[in-house]
């Protein structure tokens, strides 16, 4: 039996969740979206979630035809009727049937989907050993071309540095802007680690200010971390004690290499653990 997908106004098969071939979304990546997790059958962080699709949608002018209480309804409705205790969610608003042009104006209907399935996570051999990545070719877009904090359908900045990431057999890449500053993974946000303080990039740098970041920002102050948001360097990553990454899929899970060099002791270090049991906990909770 295959999956119920809502679209639009209701939960259909999923071998009825169609678009048109002329949605703006599949001709230009003319849409946004958000990838939430579920625990436990809760759906985490949902409002924070939604609160970040409105905004991407705000700035690309696409109207969600849903106000945000009903979106949050329709999702938890999507879980429960796939059974989801441990998943994913794909929340989808594309701006829907147009013309061959790029004229947003002729999409008069735009379209709301909601995919709640299983995920594909980092091996669990991964969070023991810790993960290998490089730094990417592929430059992080400029803020002024499409802002990074839109998280836009057109995901292509992302997919090229990946593609550079499994040419190297590894899975994932670090991505710096145009003033040579780190910004994040193709999929994940960064932190490091030095002298016991933790630094993360600010939004400003090209990061995404990703939901899963600020719970673990959160987390590290709470817990008597000193934490800083501040541009890195390149150098910044090679002289590192440790190195973690966050996101909806990743969770937290830390860098052993990068470009070929060690980080710390070549395992996951000691406060990159603390946190990860930590935002366990806390989504556990």
């Amino acid at each position: 039996m295959g999956l119920k997908i809502w679209l639009n106004d209701g939960l259909v098969d999923e071998s009825e969740a169609k678009v048109s071939v002329f949605d703006h979304g599949l001709l230009y990546g003319d849409g946004v979206f958000e990838g939430i997790r579920v625990y436990g059958g809760k759906v985490f962080e949902l409002k924070a979630h939604i609160d970040r699709l409105y905004m991407s949608a705000k700035a690309i002018r696409l109207p969600i035809p849903s106000d945000p209480d009903e979106l949050a309804r329709n999702t938890q409705t999507t879980v429960e009727a796939n059974n989801i205790q441990d998943g994913y969610i794909r929340m989808i608003v594309t701006r829907g049937k147009g013309s061959l042009g790029l004229n947003p104006l002729t999409c008069k209907t735009p379209q709301i989907i909601i995919i709640a399935s299983c995920i594909q996570l980092y091996p669990l051999e991964l969070y023991e050993n810790g993960l290998r990545v490089i730094s990417a070719n592929t430059m992080r877009n400029h803020p002024l071309c499409v802002n990074p904090q839109i998280k836009s359908l057109n995901y292509l900045n992302n997919i090229l540095a990946k593609l550079e990431a499994l040419d190297r057999d590894m899975l994932e890449a670090i991505m710096y802007n145009h003033e040579g500053y780190v910004t994040e993974g193709t999929g994940d946000n960064i932190f490091v680690i030095r002298d016991g303080k933790i630094y993360t990039p600010p939004t400003s740098s090209g990061a995404l200010e990703g939901i899963t970041r600020n719970v673990v920002i959160k987390l590290a102050r709470e817990n008597g971390y000193e934490m800083f948001e501040q541009n890195l360097t390149r150098y910044d990553l090679y002289i590192a004690d440790e190195i973690f990454l966050t996101g909806t899929a990743a969770e937290v899970i830390g860098v052993v290499e990068i470009d070929g060099r060690s980080i710390g002791t070549g395992r996951p270090g000691p406060i990159t653990k603390v946190l990860l049991v930590k935002f366990e906990a806390y989504v556990r909770k």
